[in-house]
């Protein structure tokens, strides 16, 4: 799982295994460690209706509706979005998506495999 957090903007993405783990229900989990501490984010499925973000303790947790999972994990459908308001009156953005393969590897991200991303739906046959 990747996490991007830029201003009141939260983007995940998500390979095909863990697609599969959501769509079957099941959280998928991921630790960054600093010194001292842990950064957990973690993507539930439940009977919430909407997206729905919560942040304590270091822990980044992230509820998806099981009424809208299945049909996003079975389908082309990339992107499952949300705004969540905050008791300030500000909004959070939220946005899961698909994690599909890069066209051209690269660019600073060596260390990051594609192995089980998505076919790029701009790829052509032989790209990589």
């Amino acid at each position: 799982m990747k996490l991007r957090i830029r201003g009141n903007s939260i983007r995940l993405r998500l390979k095909q295994g863990e697609v599969t783990q959501v769509a079957a229900g099941e959280s998928v989990i991921e630790e960054t460690h600093f010194p001292g501490a842990v950064l957990t984010c973690r993507l539930n499925v439940s009977e919430t209706n909407d997206i729905e973000a919560n942040f304590a303790d270091g822990n980044l947790e992230f509820s998806l509706p099981a009424s809208k999972v299945l049909g996003w994990a079975t389908t082309d459908e990339v992107s499952l979005t949300a705004t969540q308001s905050l008791p300030d009156g500000a909004t959070l953005n939220l946005l899961i998506e698909k994690d599909f393969s890069c066209l051209e590897p690269g660019h600073g991200r060596d260390h990051e495999d594609d192995a089980d991303s998505f076919p790029h739906p701009s790829a052509t046959k032989g790209a990589c």
